[in-house]
This record gives C-alpha cells, structure tokens and sequence, in this order.
C-alpha cells in the first residue's frame, strides 16, 4: 500500500495584503519544521505578480498529513483575511476524517473546493521507516 500523500492549496492575495501574508507564511513554514518532523517538504510559492499563492507539502503517509491539520491548524484562522482559498488538492488517499478536516479549512479560508486525486500508477524513491 502506497501511503503517500502530496497537498496543494491555491488561493488568491487579498488585495494589499501580500506582505503581510508573506510574513505569516515564513512563520507558518518555520512553525511546521520545528513542530513536524515526519514532514518531508513544506513550501509557499507566490505567483510573479504576487496575486496567487499555492502551498505545497508532501508527507510520508497519511498520519503525517493529519498530524499537520491538528498541529498547525489553528494557525490558519489568523491568515484568513489575508487570502482567499480557491483549491485544495490532495494526491493520494487520505481518511474520510481527513477529507472532512480539509473541507471545514476550505470553508475558513475562502470556500475552496477540494480534490482527492488517487494514484493509478507511479513510483518514488523516498526512504520507508523501516530504510532508515
């Protein structure tokens, strides 16, 4: 079983808010390194304009991803004027519990659509717990 899990949300920049959300994004990046150590990656893009920003993680399997909504979940509540959440996307399968938790963020941050999109075929050469 592939547990596996990439996320990615995309929102739009509440219009003068860009630094400010840019500040509370390096915080956000800063407060899950120390905070989430089964994370494997964790960044925030901002689009050439500064219009749109996309969030990208991925995680070893789904616990991972479900430890972060409980950890850093309440931090996103302080970013909600700061944005407007258009998409969430999840690659992999994650709990029906998960996909509820992801839902009510979409609904705090902009009433974003979510996605699960499940794997059909592929491979990766992450280390497994039991390599390292």
């Amino acid at each position: 079983m592939d547990d596996f899990i990439a996320y990615l949300d995309t929102s739009e920049v509440q219009a003068g808010k860009l630094e400010e959300l840019k500040t509370a994004m390096a915080e956000l990046a800063e407060f899950v390194k120390l905070n989430e150590p089964r994370i494997l990656a964790y960044r925030a893009y901002f689009s050439a304009d500064g219009s749109t920003m996309s969030v990208l993680h991925f995680h070893p399997d789904v616990a991972s991803l479900e430890f972060h909504m409980q950890v850093a979940g309440p931090k996103f509540a302080p970013i909600a004027p700061l944005l407007k959440m258009r998409s969430i996307e999840v690659f992999g399968t994650p709990t029906e519990e998960l996909v509820a938790q992801l839902h009510a963020k979409a609904r705090l941050l902009g009433d974003a659509t979510v996605i699960v999109r499940d794997l059909h075929a592929g491979f990766d050469r992450l280390p497994r717990a039991e390599e390292t």
